[in-house]
């Protein structure tokens, strides 16, 4: 049976309990055991397909087509491993479920309740992981801030699976904050007393305190809290403000969460994590020999997680290339105004992000006509491809009406179009063009060099695609279509 560590988050909201959990996970990897990671949110929507970039950050999809939180992304970065539907639970999907089975007769006529019905599909899908895939340890994070409403049914599904497992199979790792108060000087731990409290009333005594903080905690303060809130003062671990999300792993070894963890878990003899090829990308990370600067354009720049696999993905590339990579913002519809040259003179690199809808597009369009006309590196994702071809088309072939059926229904030349079984689909949750799909590129193609090898796999999120019907007169004027995707036993 695989062992359970619940990451649960008091005081405030955005502490980074994705980023403890996934470094635990690290650690324990890195000891050799077979961990996985899940999500639980609190939230009603099935999944944040559906949500506004600025209101729930990114949509990450996984390579099985699932549309999940953003620290999937961080799990799979972390511990190099894939994630799928089973590793992201919304309420939506629980009740979904549960509703469900109840119009099919399932519950033989019983009244059906939060408990037991939905916190026994809760504890289903906690156990997924376990019954599939034989993991040593699966951890589990739980959104939302204790006393949250949202979050009631989700901790009492921890409370009772405890409870039937026993404590030495499920420990609770809880993550507070300890506020600096500047004018006293002093460390505050009163916030982390009563968030404890908040899951002591919910029958949770939690095993483990993680406390972020902007500076060190002192013995003292680690033995009152230990005190006040029942545990070891080992098991008060100190989550000191960090350079880098990618510093937190060894932060916590250096604090010996995982060895606390695994001795609670009573999980013994295992080796001393190995973490070299870690140390090594960060030592590249921290120690560049160059800088580029690469400007951003989307139309969600004022929330950073919008495009938080970009900045990761820029992140990586860079520590590879031992190059400071300087990502620049640059709000798409600001470019409208006719200042281009001046907004992106300075920029080595121009990114074209992903995005919906037609705001912003103008804007994008005359980025992407200043990178070709000057010859500057440019990488189009998604939207980004998609107005590559729009303004190739308008600017190179003449084709003055050319555009997107997205952005205009009734463009005479739709260079870009709905995808073929995309016309019928009149649900938006989850009916998109998802997960991962194979692809053929061409040989002397920009991308196999970068890939190395023809055959490759990459991950879809959208409705419309390039129209082939221009593809000969594109490639004529120089715009090649380098990588095509297997569509009905054919390359497309």
């Amino acid at each position: 049976m695989a062992k359970h560590i619940f990451v649960t988050g008091g005081v405030t909201s955005s502490l980074g309990k994705g980023i403890i959990a996934a470094s635990l996970a690290k650690l324990l990897q890195a000891r050799g055991l077979k961990v996985t990671i899940q999500k639980l949110d609190p939230y009603i929507n099935v999944d944040p397909g559906t949500l506004n970039p600025y209101e729930h950050g990114e949509c990450y999809v996984t390579e099985d087509g699932a549309e999940t939180d953003l620290d999937l992304g961080h799990y799979e970065r972390f511990l190099n491993i894939p994630t799928s539907q089973a590793n992201n639970v919304t309420t939506g999907r629980i009740y979904q479920t549960v509703i469900e089975k109840e119009r099919a007769g399932a519950f033989l006529g019983k009244t059906v309740q939060v408990i037991p019905h939905i916190t026994d599909e809760i504890k289903n899908r906690i156990s997924l992981q376990e019954k599939s895939n034989n993991f040593d340890i699966v951890i589990t994070e739980i959104g939302g801030t204790v006393g949250d409403i949202e979050s009631l049914p989700y901790l009492e599904a921890l409370r009772q699976l405890r409870r039937e497992i026993g404590k030495e199979n499920c420990i609770v790792v809880h993550l507070t904050l300890i506020p600096y108060l500047k004018a006293a000087q002093e460390l505050k731990t009163k916030p982390t007393q009563h968030s404890v409290k908040e899951l002591l009333q919910a029958g949770i005594q939690p095993d483990i305190l993680v406390c972020r903080t902007e500076h060190h905690l002192p013995k003292e303060l680690k033995e009152k809290l230990a005190l006040f809130c029942n545990v070891d003062e080992n098991s008060v671990i100190e989550a000191i403000d960090a350079e880098t999300i990618y510093d937190v792993p060894l932060l916590m070894l250096k604090e010996k969460l995982d060895k606390t963890a695994l001795k609670k878990l009573n999980i013994k003899n295992t080796p001393e994590p190995y973490l070299h090829t870690w140390k090594e990308f960060l030592g590249k990370l921290k120690n560049p020999t160059r800088e580029v600067n690469i400007g951003l354009v989307g139309k969600y720049n004022e929330l950073q997680d919008a495009y938080k696999s970009i900045y990761e993905a820029f992140i990586h590339a860079g520590a590879v290339n031992e190059c400071k990579v300087r990502v620049i913002p640059i709000h798409s519809e600001r470019l409208e105004s006719g200042d281009v040259v001046a907004k992106l003179k300075e920029m080595d690199g121009i990114l074209v992000a992903p995005g919906f809808g037609e705001r912003g597009i103008a804007g994008k369009l005359e980025a992407i006509r200043y990178v070709r006309e000057h010859n500057v590196p440019f990488f189009g994702i998604c939207l980004g491809m998609q107005c590559a071809v729009v303004e190739f088309s308008k600017n190179v072939l003449n084709i003055k009406d050319a555009n997107s059926t997205e952005v205009d229904p009734n463009t005479p030349n739709p260079v870009i179009d709905l995808m073929d079984d995309q016309k019928k689909v009149t649900i938006k949750g989850g009916t998109m063009r998802l997960g991962a799909y194979n692809c053929k590129l061409s040989k002397n193609s920009i991308s196999y060099k970068a890939y190395g090898k023809s055959d490759i796999s990459e991950r879809h999120r959208h409705r419309y695609e390039f129209n082939n019907v221009y593809l000969d007169r594109m490639e004529a004027a120089g715009l090649l279509a380098t990588g095509k995707t297997r569509n009905l036993g054919s390359w497309k």
